[in-house]
């Protein structure tokens, strides 16, 4: 959808007819002009032609049914993907993409194989939830996460505008705590999160429990090393108030060890407001997920000493429901 082509008109039209367009597109779900009877037909005419409704996209479901990953076509024939998650308790979660490609390039992340392209426009992050919003129609989105493709807070701008709108009555009205972002560390997104007063939650993709090894797997930690990366989240604690979830990523034979247990543990004894989710990898770049028995073990390890720990459900492996995996499938072959 062109997004600007359509400001571009509203442009030309009475104030009131932007809202009307957003309740039509956002609220009623509407994927034919011909649906909007409530404007004139001249301006459906010219809205039909000039910016049609339809989202470029493939998706691919599981057999669980409870993951619907989209793979979508941008404007400029460049693709971005991103995964609807079904929960058993009723939630919907739209997991976003922010970047196409990423400039990171950690080990285990398929995205980083595409290399960088550029930022998504805060339009195009929304054009990912209306997929879903039209794909569920009626039940709403409940939860969406920028876990996808790309570095949310190296497009910090585009990201915090669809972070309003996502929130907006008037668009998705997905609560505020109900969205997350997740940074591998930059500092500058950090601090100014910490100053926009928003109640979205924040998570570290952490993936590691000491400097080194994070430096292996996550060459950004080069740069953002992993206890200044803690210290500016504990900046953030201390003028939010909130609390930080560490997202590790439970890689088979690289970092899901008791001696990694033991260092994590080391590292967050004496930060009360950090959490800790544990996830296993969605096999990616030669690397496999930990098995079930060694994940108990860690979380055992952590949840004995006092440090709230989670394990997130896996969504997905079936489909390779890691972002990036089927552009870079396609790329491969």
């Amino acid at each position: 959808m062109d997004w600007k082509k359509l400001e571009e008109i509203l442009r030309q039209e009475p104030g009131y007819r932007k809202n009307q367009v957003k309740r039509l597109i956002f609220h009623d779900l509407i994927e034919d002009w011909d649906k909007a009877t409530n404007l004139s037909l001249v301006l459906r005419k010219k809205l039909k032609k000039e910016v049609p409704l339809d989202i470029k996209s493939k998706l691919f479901k599981s057999k669980d049914k409870q993951t619907i990953k989209g793979l979508i076509e941008l404007e400029d024939g460049l693709k971005i993907e991103t995964v609807l998650m079904l929960h058993n308790d009723n939630r919907s979660t739209v997991c976003v993409s922010s970047q196409v490609g990423c400039t990171l390039g950690c080990l285990f992340c398929a995205t980083g194989k595409m290399g960088f392209h550029r930022n998504l426009t805060h339009w195009e992050i929304l054009e990912q939830v209306l997929l879903f919003a039209r794909y569920l129609k009626k039940k709403s989105i409940t939860n969406v996460v920028f876990m996808g493709m790309g570095e949310p807070f190296l497009n910090y701008d585009n990201v915090m505008e669809a972070v309003k709108i996502i929130n907006d009555g008037n668009y998705f009205n997905v609560g505020a705590r109900k969205i997350s972002i997740s940074t591998s560390g930059i500092f500058s997104g950090i601090e100014r999160l910490s100053k926009e007063g928003a109640q979205v939650n924040f998570s570290i993709s952490l993936h590691a429990s000491n400097n080194e090894l994070r430096s292996r797997i996550m060459p950004i930690n080069k740069k953002y090393p992993l206890i200044m990366v803690l210290e500016k989240v504990d900046e953030y604690i201390r003028k939010t108030k909130r609390k930080v979830m560490l997202e590790y990523l439970m890689i088979k034979g690289v970092n899901d060890s008791l001696k990694e247990a033991e260092e994590l543990y080391r590292l967050i004894k004496n930060r009360p407001l950090y959490m800790v989710n544990l996830i296993r990898h969605n096999p990616t770049g030669g690397f496999k997920g930990s098995d079930t028995r060694t994940i108990k073990i860690f979380k055992d390890y952590l949840e004995k000493r006092g440090i709230f720990t989670t394990q997130r459900y896996e969504f997905g492996k079936d489909i390779e429901g890691a972002c990036g995996q089927l552009i870079a499938r396609a790329e491969d072959k």
